[in-house]
């Protein structure tokens, strides 16, 4: 499919996710970072990497390719107890590292509201964005106290500020994965590699050292795969959503 063939006639919804795991909720299509590909005439998504620079490249390039809205997707840390793993959180503003606040499309989120609260556990508040891999329990509490936010992610006001600045709506769709009182374990952020991933042969080398640190990946990866879940029930609904804004005509 040509994807840009009368982008501009189409009414075409861009996807930002940071990770292939968070890719995965959505296609089997794999993708290099800085890749993107069409789900279907409406649907593009493209696989930014980690980090606020990367989620922007990849917004502007959705943008460029004739996306009139833009969803941040993925996971997200929870900064309160009040959310659990496999929570979705839906924004309704994000607060920059600069204190920027941006909002989120309110039709749209009241659209995905009726859409979902009866469906699974939806929580709308205020997200923060943090440009490093924010890991300990005790930080997060802390965040939370300062912002009264109750999620973080790197990647998700990257995207709001390019729609911003292109005057189109956006929305975050995020998944809780580690709640407030986990830190993360140590074997996962020793291996992390510049773009947020894990290198599993570091990986296995600590786990080798420190064979204590094999619960708390269990227990991470029992998080994620409740966020995954809930990620892929919202992409099963994703026509709905998308449906939406091209029926209310916002461009």
């Amino acid at each position: 499919m040509n994807i840009n063939q009368n982008a501009q006639t189409r009414w075409i919804v861009g996807i930002v996710v940071a990770l292939p795991e968070e890719l995965a909720t959505l296609t089997k299509i794999k993708l290099l970072r800085g890749g993107y590909t069409a789900l279907n005439d409406n649907i593009l998504v493209a696989y930014a990497g980690t980090g606020a620079t990367n989620a922007e490249s990849a917004a502007n390039l959705l943008v460029s390719k004739g996306a009139k809205a833009l969803i941040s997707w993925g996971c997200a840390a929870g900064l309160s107890d009040e959310l659990k793993p496999g929570d979705l959180f839906i924004p309704k503003q994000v607060l920059s590292e600069q204190k920027q606040i941006l909002d989120a499309d309110k039709e749209w989120l009241q659209h995905l509201q009726i859409l979902l609260t009866n469906r699974m556990r939806l929580i709308t508040d205020l997200l923060v964005e943090s440009s490093v891999i924010v890991g300990s329990s005790m930080k997060k509490k802390r965040i939370h106290q300062e912002t009264r936010a109750l999620a973080l992610d790197m990647e998700t006001v990257a995207v709001f500020k390019t729609a911003n600045r292109s005057n189109i709506p956006c929305l975050a769709i995020r998944a809780i994965a580690d709640p407030v009182d986990m830190n993360l374990p140590l074997a996962v952020v020793n291996s992390l590699n510049t773009e947020g991933h894990v290198e599993i042969d570091k990986l296995l080398r600590y786990i080798l050292r420190h064979p204590s640190e094999i619960p708390g990946l269990i227990k991470l990866g029992l998080h994620f795969n409740a966020a995954a879940k809930t990620l892929k029930i919202i992409a099963h609904q994703l026509n709905d959503i998308i449906n939406f804004k091209k029926q209310v005509g916002i461009q």
